[in-house]
């Protein structure tokens, strides 16, 4: 008797709890149809209490690794066998792979704002210092970024524990401040990031006054809901330059699309259009709820 063995197509997925906002299948899903490759990512949705166990079976389940969004990136930089070099400085991990048996995690968030603000403003880098608003997991993965860009940061936070915690955990380049105190700090700022959720649709409002922001700084904010938030609509019209969430979430992909699928794609134009309009008709969508 002849036969062939089963082909199986590379599989990933994006795990969190609650997460149907997720925009990662949008991405990784028009990726695979542009590139004409074999693949399928998928979006699922797992109980902490139930994350450890889907996690160690990744490979058992099909999949050949897959990103983890909120609240799994603590828990996965836990359960992995390996991280790389940025997972371990920053703390957490949003991308696993494997290599052979085992399961590595890294963190691509601080590579997606890096190649944002490269494709948006041009230089930012160049002059220095940084003021980021947040002290959570992703401001470390901002943080890790700019100091690797070698710029000196501020980090103001409404606990200002949180952000002294930071201090701590990347040394010397760091200094941490109440958030009352960010307008003292932005004169000087050649980049001001907000890394924190304020300013999202369904968080509190960031209420900043950016008449003393230095007129040559750059302005990005990690939200990509609203498109455009309340600080990047005020530092344009000062005329700033700014860098938008989806940017940083675009490019964040690429690397784990290309460890799972082998080829390494481009985020374009008709991707961000892409987006652009699903986010349009949620915030829409609600609006008329």
């Amino acid at each position: 008797m002849t036969g062939s063995a089963e082909v199986r197509i590379p599989k990933a997925c994006v795990m969190g709890h609650r997460v149907g906002y997720s925009r990662s299948p949008l991405i990784h899903r028009h990726w695979l149809r542009s590139s004409g490759l074999r693949g399928a990512y998928e979006l699922v949705d797992v109980e902490p209490e139930a994350f450890p166990e889907f996690f160690r079976n990744l490979a058992d389940r099909g999949y050949v690794g897959g990103n983890m969004t909120t609240p799994h990136k603590d828990a996965a930089f836990r359960l992995v066998h390996h991280r790389d070099g940025p997972a371990e400085a920053i703390g957490a991990v949003n991308t696993v792979w494997y290599e052979g048996d085992r399961l590595v995690g890294g963190n691509t968030d601080f590579i997606g704002l890096l190649a944002s603000l490269d494709e948006s403003a041009p230089g930012w880098d160049d002059r220095g210092p940084a003021v980021v608003i947040g002290a959570g997991g992703a401001a470390r993965a901002v943080v890790y970024g700019l100091i690797g860009r070698g710029l000196d940061v501020g980090v103001v936070n409404r606990t200002p524990e949180k952000a002294q915690a930071l201090v701590g955990h990347f040394g010397r380049r760091i200094t941490a401040h109440p958030l009352s105190e960010i307008e003292r700090l932005l004169p000087q700022a050649r980049l001001l990031a907000n890394a924190s959720s304020l300013g999202a649709i369904g968080q509190p409002r960031l209420d900043i006054d950016l008449a003393s922001l230095h007129p040559e700084a750059v302005v990005c904010d990690i939200n990509y809901v609203p498109l455009k938030t309340r600080l990047l609509r005020a530092a344009e019209l000062r005329g700033h330059r700014v860098a938008d969430g989806l940017g940083m979430l675009m490019h964040q992909a690429v690397p784990g699309f290309t460890r799972w699928f082998g080829s390494t794609p481009r985020v374009t134009p008709e991707l961000r259009a892409l987006l652009e309009a699903d986010i349009r008709g949620e915030i829409a969508a609600n609006t008329d709820a």
